[in-house]
C-alpha cells in the first residue's frame, strides 16, 4: 500500500528554518514524482515545490524560490523540504503527495489533481 508520512513542522519565528520530511513506503522515489502543497486557513491548497521522478528535476513557485530547497534520499525513500528565512505568509499545513507520472514544469507540479497520492500534511506555524 502507498503510503506518505510527513513531519517536521512546528512552530518557528520569522527568519528561521525548518525542515519537512516526507516519508514514502510502498513505492519508490524511481518511480514517482514528488510535489509540496500548502494549505493556509480559508485558502486553497497551493502548490509550492516538486522533485521529478527520473533525473530530481526541481520546481518552485515564485515566493518560495531562493528560500525553499527540496531533495531526496533515495535510500531512505524520504523527500525533504528545507525552509529557510520563514515568512508568517509561509504559515500552512504542508501536504507532500506523489504522482507516478514525470513532473519537469512548474505548470504541472502546482496542480493538486495531478498527483494521486497525498499524506496527512504537517503544521508550519511562523510567528514571533
Amino acid at each position: 500500500q502507498l503510503q506518505l508520512v510527513e513531519s517536521g513542522g512546528g512552530l518557528v519565528q520569522p527568519g528561521g528554518s525548518l525542515r519537512l520530511s516526507c516519508a514514502i513506503s510502498g513505492f519508490t522515489l524511481d518511480d514517482y514524482s514528488i510535489g509540496w502543497f500548502r494549505q493556509a486557513p480559508g485558502k486553497e491548497r497551493e502548490g509550492v515545490s516538486c522533485i521529478n521522478k527520473s533525473d530530481g528535476t526541481t520546481n518552485y513557485i515564485d515566493s518560495v524560490k531562493g528560500r525553499f530547497t527540496v531533495s531526496r534520499d533515495g535510500t531512505k525513500n524520504t523527500v525533504y523540504l528545507q525552509m529557510n528565512s520563514l515568512k508568517p505568509e509561509d504559515t500552512a499545513i504542508y501536504y507532500c503527495a506523489a504522482v507516478r507520472m514525470s513532473l519537469r514544469q512548474l505548470r504541472l507540479c502546482v496542480k493538486p489533481h495531478v498527483f494521486d497520492y497525498w499524506g496527512q500534511g504537517t503544521l508550519v506555524t511562523v510567528s514571533s
